[in-house]
């Protein structure tokens, strides 16, 4: 049976799924998105995916239809309805409709959630590791874009930043910001390992500050495993004892090689495993229920 797409309160067959050209946020990029995982019948972090949505919208004065709890409630039956287990949870938002940059004349916002099969990264990438490569690319400094805002338009850069690595062969790009200080993968934050302390850039690296970041960064006062905030720089990462992205579809997954330079011994260090054991373990008995 094909799925279904929720657009502006309807149900509708994904092959009919459709918007209008004159969309906003297909002209121009001018809306917000939100990636969730649904785990065995639960929504992970539902709560928390929807406050910052709403915060996004509200930043970009996006004057949503429907209420926090409305929109919770509409990915939930969106799961339901589909048959889903453990998915891949879409929303996006966008002004509205209406040509030219003036959002004085964009009226009706667009709500669009949808659920798909995703494994972004291969098993065997969680037990190997994976490579990554400095792009050219780097984040928009916060003076430009606030990063706390999951925007659509912003993840321009974020593409041509996965274009970059994929050119290279890596399997994913790490962006620096203007200053050369290590800010964020294309979709993932980052952490690095040293002498068993954990370290992560903060926000003000202009890093977007991810849902599956600030879970591992509690599960660490769990594990007792020192956490800091801290900038950093290539130099570091290429001489820390381990490294692992996180991220909402990738999870907790570990970097061995960057710019061609082993990290560490080149395999999953302990730290890292410790990570990925705990969020899997945690994915399983918190969400929403659907």
């Amino acid at each position: 049976m094909s799925s279904v797409v929720y657009i502006n309160g309807e149900l509708v067959p994904q092959e009919e799924a459709t918007t209008t050209v004159y969309n906003h946020g297909l002209l121009y990029g001018d809306g917000a998105f939100e990636g969730i995982r649904a785990y065995s019948g639960k929504v992970f972090k539902l709560r928390e995916h929807v406050k910052r949505l709403y915060a996004s919208a509200h930043t970009l004065m996006i004057d949503l239809p429907i209420t926090r709890e409305e929109m919770e409630q509409a990915i939930l039956n969106l799961c339901r309805t589909n048959g889903v287990s453990s998915c891949y949870i879409r929303v996006t938002i966008t002004r509205g409709v209406g040509l030219g940059l003036d959002p004085r004349g964009v009226k009706d916002p667009t709500i669009i959630i949808m659920t798909e099969q995703l494994a972004l990264y291969p098993e065997e990438m969680y037990k190997n590791g994976l490579s990554v490569a400095t792009v050219s690319t780097r984040v928009p400094p916060s003076q430009c874009l606030e990063p706390r805002i999951k925007s659509t338009g912003k993840y321009v850069a974020n593409i041509q930043a996965k274009l970059e690595a994929n050119r290279m062969g890596a399997g994913e790009g790490i962006m620096l910001t203007l200053q050369g200080h290590v800010a964020e993968a294309t979709g993932d934050n980052i952490f690095l390992v040293k002498d068993g302390k954990v370290i992560t850039p903060p926000p003000y690296a202009g890093i977007l500050e991810g849902i599956t970041r600030n879970t591992v960064m509690d599960l660490s006062k769990d594990l007792g495993i020192s956490m800091e905030e801290k900038l950093f720089t290539m130099f570091d990462l290429y001489n820390a004892d381990e490294c692992f992205l996180t991220g909402t579809a990738a999870e907790v997954i570990p970097v061995v090689l960057a710019d061609g330079r082993t990290i560490g011994d080149g395999r999953p260090g302990e730290i890292t495993n410790k990570f990925i054991e705990a969020f899997r373990a945690y994915t399983k008995v918190e969400g929403a229920p659907f």
